[in-house]
């Protein structure tokens, strides 16, 4: 997958934001008020971190190459993907799904009825 790719997946998630809080060069994306995803726009790589359950988070690092801790992030709850490596188009995109939806189940009951209405 492209970086572009990976942007518009994210960015057509209901409800998401996309902020740059750190540099100009990190791009976040943003569910409410929570991080569901980074990745570094400035870099050659298509990369993007992501959270991630504790246990499929060294699950997804032993299964593939191009899984490895979060960078610069907690390493128990964030993986960055390399979509260039050995990781399936159709993975990342669950990856990605997964991370939003962590997110979204943690997000207190008015916020979740208030995606709900936007239609996330």
């Amino acid at each position: 997958m492209t970086k572009d790719e990976l942007i518009e997946y994210c960015r057509n998630k209901p409800g998401v934001t996309v902020e740059f809080p750190f540099d100009s060069s990190c791009m976040s994306f943003k569910l409410v008020s929570k991080f569901f995803a980074f990745m570094n726009i400035n870099k050659d790589k298509d990369e993007i971190s992501l959270k991630c359950d504790p246990w499929l988070a060294v699950a997804f690092r032993e299964q593939y190459e191009g899984v490895t801790p979060g960078y610069h992030l907690n390493k128990k709850h964030w993986n960055t993907v390399d979509a260039d490596l050995d990781v399936p188009k159709e993975k990342v995109l669950e990856m990605i799904d997964m991370s939003y939806n962590l997110i979204h189940k943690s997000l207190k009951k008015q916020e979740r009825e208030a995606l709900s209405r936007l239609g996330g």
